[in-house]
């Protein structure tokens, strides 16, 4: 498992603090949202929900529900 620090990612404008490297699927379920029912941008590209285990949230990264 790669090394995990707490740091910020930015989600609706908001700074959250997570654990982060961390899949997009573990960031939404940590926040304690259905992955299924959000839509997803990260870093200005749309992210389609079969790729959110794959997708990986990095400190400072952007995203918008």
């Amino acid at each position: 498992m790669p090394n995990m620090d707490s740091s910020f990612v930015i989600a609706n404008g908001q700074q959250i603090q997570s654990q982060v490297p961390c899949s997009i699927e573990h960031f939404l379920v940590v926040q304690k949202l259905l992955p299924r029912s959000v839509v997803v941008e990260h870093n200005g590209e749309a992210v389609a929900p079969s790729e959110f285990s794959l997708r990986q949230l990095h400190a400072g990264d952007r995203w918008r529900l």
